[in-house]
């Protein structure tokens, strides 16, 4: 094991270490994130397959100290390495798929045009292709006992890992934070398009509940899936969220009322586009409106008080600026404290 008896938690971090300059590896570590840096269904913005990168880098300036979890750096937290196919596919599938969407954007489609049918099936066979990896990858995590996050990329990355928790817990929910609904039916034909993660997560029979938080750019196929879910997907769209608030609910009650909806075992799902953009400005699809930083941790913070427990969480669609590192900054803070929740939660902490 590690050595930690002389890590000085109150000390500059060591770029010679792991995330956050801890004294902690992949064998060591109690809570492993599997970095995928992915970006070939993105739609507008690019820049989120640097995300990981840059919150690695990110994560040495931000002090360890967790008022809500007490010696929180003693619960092993640890960056995996890179599947090393995964970089170069996105490289080689990214500018298919913006060959791709040029041509929808033409009025195109791949059933008139064999050349779009082929990019697509490309696409589509690379992406499937990195879900099977990182769910292999997650599965070995688990398989050791510890706890499996993924950060990305897109927010495309996180269902590897939602099938494989489905080997070790029957039922659970999702809570899931973001701007948009995330529930489009291979949107642009990707069947594993960012902005179809939770279509594709409500395939899994495991998940029995999906609870969405902040969501304020969607379609209207997406709310009627919402509205014919029976309950299965329950949506706090930030609007009616908004509403509360101003006619007089404190932040507490909403909370109260989010956790409510979650069952005993519960995964989060952290788009950062769920912020307000002033905190992520760079992210691939930003929508004005959204919660504060602490706002969203504090909903994190009351499933932890309520008892439920965190098995896993992602973090996504954080992309670095050309001249600051803003959205990385905020980025390594949201992946500490989510961390560290959710080892408290589990038992761990």
């Amino acid at each position: 094991m590690t050595e930690t008896v002389n890590f000085d938690p109150n000390s500059i971090g060591q770029k010679i270490a792991n995330i956050y300059g801890l004294p902690f590896d992949q064998k060591s570590a109690q809570i492993v994130i599997v970095p995928v840096p992915w970006e070939v269904t993105v739609s507008y913005n690019a820049g989120t397959a640097e995300g990981p990168r840059a919150i690695l880098d990110a994560s040495f300036q931000v002090d360890l100290f967790d008022p809500d979890v007490p010696d929180a750096w003693k619960i092993g937290l640890a960056l995996a390495e890179t599947a090393e196919e995964l970089p170069a596919l996105n490289a080689r599938l990214r500018p298919l798929a913006e060959r791709y969407i040029g041509m929808l954007e033409e009025g195109l489609t791949p059933a008139e045009e064999p050349a779009m049918a082929e990019l697509l099936e490309q696409i589509n066979a690379g992406c499937l292709t990195m879900n099977n990896t990182v769910q292999a990858r997650c599965e070995e995590v688990l398989a050791a006992g510890k706890m499996a996050a993924v950060v990305g990329g897109d927010h495309s990355t996180p269902l590897g890992l939602v099938r494989a928790l489905g080997k070790y817990h029957s039922d659970f929910g999702i809570l899931h934070f973001d701007a948009h609904a995330d529930l489009r039916d291979a949107y642009e034909g990707f069947i594993y398009s960012h902005a179809s993660i939770m279509f594709n997560v409500l395939k899994e029979k495991h998940v029995s509940k999906l609870v969405q938080v902040g969501i304020r750019d969607y379609c209207e196929q997406e709310a009627q899936l919402i509205r014919d879910s029976k309950g299965r997907v329950v949506t706090y769209y930030d609007r009616d969220i908004r509403a509360r608030i101003f006619e007089g609910e404190t932040w507490k009650q909403v909370c109260d009322d989010i956790v409510s909806q979650l069952p005993a075992e519960v995964y989060v799902s952290f788009d950062v586009d769920g912020l307000d953009p002033k905190l992520c400005p760079h992210t691939g699809t930003p929508v004005p409106g959204g919660l504060e930083f602490e706002q969203a941790l504090y909903v994190i913070k009351q499933v932890m008080l309520s008892g439920r427990k965190i098995i896993g969480f992602d973090l996504n669609e954080v992309a670095p600026g050309d001249e600051d590192e803003w959205d990385a900054n905020v980025g390594a803070r949201l992946l500490y404290r989510m961390a560290n929740l959710a080892a408290r939660s589990s038992g761990r902490a």
